[in-house]
C-alpha cells in the first residue's frame, strides 16, 4: 500500500488526480471521503478549471469497491463523505470541466466513478463491466445513469449479464469519447484538459448546470426557467464581463480572454 492511496498534481488550472492503491486500485470509504474533500476543494478554488481522473500503473482503472476492506467491516452503505461514491458521484455544483482517462480494466463502481466525468478517453487495452449480480447486489448508480448514456438494451445486458466489453464496442456504443494507445493516453487527456482550461469557465459552468437541471425536464419546462432567470449559472454568464469580451473578441477578430468572471 502506498502511503497515501491519492496523488495530485496541479498544472495551471488543471488538476490530475491519479487513484494509487496497489493492488487494483479499489476504493475503501476512507479513499472515498478523501476524494470527496479533494473534489469539494477543487469545485471551490476559483484558480481551478479542469479535473483529470486516472489510475496508477496500466492493468486497473479502478474495479469500484474493495471488497477486501468490507470484508474487513467496512459497509457498503458507509459514509462514503462528501459526493458519495469517489468523490464525485453526488458532488452538489460541480460545474467544472471533468475528464476521465481510463487506463485499465474499469469495471462495478469503478465504471460508475468514470461515468461522473463529462468526457472518457479510454486506452486502447481497456475493458468495461457491471459485475455486481454475480456478487449478489446491484449496480445502483449505473443503474441509473448507463441507461440514458447508451442504447437501453446495450446497458441493460451489461447490467444483467455482466459482460465485458472492450474499448471498441465502448466506443460504438458511445460509453467513451476516444480510445488512444496505453503510453499516449495522458498526453491526449492533457492535451484535452488544456483546451478546456483555456476556454470560457462561466459557459462550462452554465452548460453543466442546464444539462443537469433539465435531465428530469421537459424541453420547454427547462427553456422557460432559463427566460425566467432560474438558473444562476446563465444569469452570471449573462451578466458577466466574459460575455462582454467574447463577442469583443469576435468583433475584433481576435481570441479572447476569458476572466470567470
Amino acid at each position: 500500500m502506498t502511503e497515501t492511496p491519492i496523488r495530485t498534481e496541479r498544472r495551471g488550472g488543471v488538476l490530475e488526480v491519479t487513484l494509487d492503491r496497489p493492488r487494483a486500485n479499489a476504493l475503501d470509504l476512507a479513499t472515498s471521503r478523501l476524494l470527496g474533500e479533494l473534489f469539494t476543494g477543487f469545485r471551490d478554488d476559483p484558480e481551478m478549471r479542469v479535473a483529470i481522473i486516472t489510475a496508477a500503473g496500466d492493468k486497473f482503472f479502478c474495479p469500484g469497491w474493495d471488497l477486501k476492506a468490507a470484508a474487513d467491516g467496512d459497509a457498503v452503505d458507509g459514509d462514503y463523505g462528501k459526493g458519495g461514491f469517489g468523490g464525485l458521484q453526488e458532488l452538489r455544483g460541480l460545474n467544472k470541466p471533468v475528464i476521465a482517462a481510463v487506463n485499465g480494466i474499469c469495471c462495478g463502481g469503478g465504471l460508475e466513478w468514470a461515468l461522473s466525468a463529462d468526457i472518457i478517453l479510454a486506452a486502447e487495452h481497456a475493458t468495461f463491466a457491471l459485475p455486481e449480480l454475480r456478487s449478489g447486489t446491484v449496480a445502483d448508480a449505473a443503474s441509473v445513469k448507463l441507461p440514458k448514456r447508451i442504447p437501453y438494451h446495450i446497458a441493460m445486458e451489461m447490467l444483467m449479464t455482466g459482460r465485458w466489453i472492450d474499448a471498441e464496442e465502448a466506443a460504438r456504443w458511445g460509453l467513451i469519447n476516444q480510445i488512444h494507445p496505453g503510453d499516449q493516453l495522458m498526453a491526449r487527456a492533457r492535451d484535452m484538459a488544456d483546451t478546456l482550461a483555456a476556454g470560457p469557465p462561466l459557459v462550462y459552468a452554465a452548460l453543466k448546470e442546464i444539462v443537469r437541471e433539465a435531465e428530469d425536464l421537459k424541453f420547454q419546462d427547462a427553456m422557460n426557467r432559463i427566460t425566467r432567470s432560474q438558473f444562476a449559472t446563465v444569469e452570471t454568464l449573462y451578466n458577466s464581463e466574459d460575455q462582454i469580451e467574447g463577442a469583443r473578441a469576435f468583433a475584433e477578430k481576435r481570441d479572447p480572454v476569458w476572466k470567470g468572471r
